[in-house]
C-alpha cells in the first residue's frame, strides 16, 4: 500500500511540475510577444512594468526570465538581428553585388521604419549582433565596389556614419512614415555611388 501511495504522490508531483513548466513557457512567450509589440511601437524606452502589464503577468514573472531589461532587449532584438544577418549573407552570395546592396538597404530601412526598438538597437549597436550586421552591410558595400557604381573608398565606417546617422536622425525626429524612411534609404545609397 505504501508503495502505491508513493507512486501516486510522485505522479502528482511530476504532473504539477510539468504544469508549472508549461505555465512558465506560456508566460515567457507572452512576455516576449508583449516586449516585441511595445519595443516596435515605442522604442527601447519602454519599462519592464509596461511589458508585464501588456503581457498580463507580474513584474516578477518578467524578471525571472530576464533579470535585466537589457536581457529582454537582447532576447527580442536578437531574433530580428539573426533574421537580418541571414538575409545579408544571402545578399553577399548573390551574383549581382550592386543590386543586392540596394535591395538589402531598402529592405533594412523598411524593417527599421516599422520597428522602433530594432532601429534603436541597430544604430546604437547595443548588441554584438548589431555590430556584426553592420560589418556585413560593409562587406555588401565593398563587394559592390567592383560593379563600378560604388565609390572605391567606402567601407564599414561609412556604413556606421552614413547609414546609422540617417537611422538615428529619423528616430530623433520621430519619423514614422515608411515612405520617408524609404526616401532616406535611397539618399544613403546615393551617398555611396560614384
Amino acid at each position: 500500500m505504501w508503495e502505491a501511495d508513493t507512486v501516486t504522490e510522485s505522479r502528482s508531483a511530476s504532473a504539477a511540475h510539468t504544469h508549472r513548466r508549461s505555465d512558465a513557457r506560456r508566460n515567457q512567450q507572452l512576455v516576449v510577444a508583449a516586449a516585441q509589440e511595445l519595443f516596435a511601437e515605442h522604442g527601447l524606452g519602454v519599462t519592464v512594468p509596461q511589458v508585464a502589464a501588456r503581457a498580463g503577468v507580474g513584474r516578477a514573472t518578467v524578471y525571472r526570465s530576464y533579470p535585466t531589461k537589457e536581457d529582454l532587449v537582447a532576447a527580442v532584438a536578437g531574433e530580428h538581428f539573426n533574421r537580418l544577418e541571414s538575409r545579408a549573407r544571402q545578399a553577399l552570395a548573390a551574383p549581382d553585388a550592386y543590386r543586392s546592396l540596394n535591395e538589402y538597404v531598402l529592405a533594412l530601412f523598411d524593417e527599421l521604419a516599422r520597428n522602433r526598438g530594432l532601429a534603436t538597437a541597430f544604430f546604437e549597436a547595443r548588441l554584438p549582433s548589431a555590430g556584426k550586421l553592420l560589418d556585413l552591410v560593409g562587406l555588401l558595400l565593398q563587394n559592390a565596389v567592383s560593379s563600378g557604381q560604388v565609390r572605391p573608398d567606402v567601407g564599414v565606417r561609412d556604413v556606421r556614419v552614413v547609414l546609422c546617422g540617417a537611422v538615428r536622425q529619423l528616430i530623433v525626429l520621430r519619423e514614422y512614415d515608411p515612405e520617408v524612411w524609404h526616401r532616406y534609404a535611397i539618399l544613403v545609397l546615393n551617398a555611396f555611388r560614384v
